[in-house]
């Protein structure tokens, strides 16, 4: 058991109970793991799911749950159970009324899309309701009792001493490849649903009017996307681009340091929950270009940051990444802007800061 894990141990109460029901590594869980370790330092928790956890012990199951939740904390205060996802809050509504759990229930929700009836009927046995923007707010029925935009690890997500040093070193790349002096990438699923292909097709279009840059596709492909890749893959081979647009997949853990190396971070989903990988490449010092999806259009501001564009728009992207690499001192700075906001306004530290005290003051 590590040091923070004994902090938390049971001679102190736990307050906070956080949901981790999906075995699939997701975009709630990487927030959910990112907050991990700042939460500890201000609340007592304990997840339920050991769900890559990097901390086991800090695990505890739903009958554990139901066996400590029996009574309220010895200042009379309920605990606080966080749900993210529709099968959270099935398990945090059958504690609370099946095992009679005093517990009040919290539903983070960050989609942008209207909710079933059954879902809708859920959220209306929430005891709080957040959400992560302004866009995922509107989509709720109900009026959400905060808005709590999500954070990054700012001493993660860090920026290079210099990005050309940063990119050569990368293994991201076959040896064989020559990377030329600046990296730009898409990253996340390679799928259609994520504008994989308007990246790579405007990529077509720019790269020889930019030899200076190779392009890559950073992440892992399933079987189902597998001809859709290589229908991307003889276009570029077509176009004569085979060494200046690559696809890889990545670990997990290389991704800090793949964003560090960027100078130009694309993401061009045709819906997202948040996103966070805008944010963690503006800690990095990357200029952005972005498609009206998620929190991005709230997070970017244009011309300042990078850019936005609206979804499954072609031609909007070939605009702007052409206007954006083709001043490389306005994409420095754009990067070094990215940071500065980050710091400011989107920090873990500040996330977790304002979820702790939401918590608080429903307990």
């Amino acid at each position: 058991m590590n040091s923070q894990a004994q902090q938390n141990g049971p001679d102190k109460e736990i307050e906070l109970i956080i949901g981790n029901s999906n075995s699939n590594f997701s975009g709630v869980t990487s927030t959910m793991l990112q907050l991990l370790s700042t939460q500890q330092k201000l609340i007592n928790l304990r997840v339920m799911g050991k769900h890559h956890l990097p901390d086991e012990s800090l695990n505890i199951t739903f009958w554990q749950v139901a066996k400590l939740c029996k009574t309220p904390l010895a200042s009379g205060r309920y605990r606080i159970f966080h749900a993210r996802r529709v099968d959270e809050m099935i398990q945090a509504l059958l504690l609370k009324h099946i095992f009679r759990a005093k517990i009040k229930i919290v539903f983070s929700s960050a989609a942008q899309r209207h909710r079933s009836g059954f879902t809708l009927w859920l959220t209306d046995r929430m005891d709080a309701l957040l959400a992560m923007c302004n866009a995922s707010a509107s989509y709720l029925h109900r009026k959400p009792d905060a808005i709590i935009y999500h954070g990054v690890k700012t001493d993660v997500y860090t920026p290079p001493e210099d990005k050309a040093t940063a990119w050569q070193a990368l293994n991201i790349l076959p040896e064989s490849i020559n990377k030329n002096k600046q990296g730009i990438a898409i990253l996340g699923r390679v799928r259609e649903q994520k504008g994989v292909h308007l990246f790579v097709r405007s990529c077509i279009e720019l790269l020889d009017k930019y030899p200076d840059y190779t392009a890559v596709v950073v992440g892992s492909i399933s079987a189902s996307n597998e001809n859709f890749v290589k229908g991307l893959q003889a276009e570029i081979d077509k176009a004569g681009l085979t060494e200046r647009i690559i696809f890889g997949e990545q670990n997990f853990a290389d991704i800090p340091k793949i964003f560090s190396a960027l100078s130009l971070v694309v993401a061009l989903s045709e819906n997202e929950g948040f996103g966070l990988t805008i944010l963690e490449a503006m800690s990095s010092e990357a200029a952005v270009l972005a498609s009206e999806a998620g929190a991005w259009p709230e997070v970017v501001r244009e011309g300042v940051d990078g850019y936005v564009v609206p979804v499954n728009d072609l031609p909007a992207v070939v605009e702007k990444m052409d206007l954006l690499l083709n001043d490389q001192e306005k994409l420095i700075q754009m990067g070094k802007n990215g940071r500065s906001r980050v710091l400011k306004h989107y920090s873990v530290q500040r996330e977790a800061k304002q979820l702790v005290d939401f918590f608080r003051g429903l307990m």
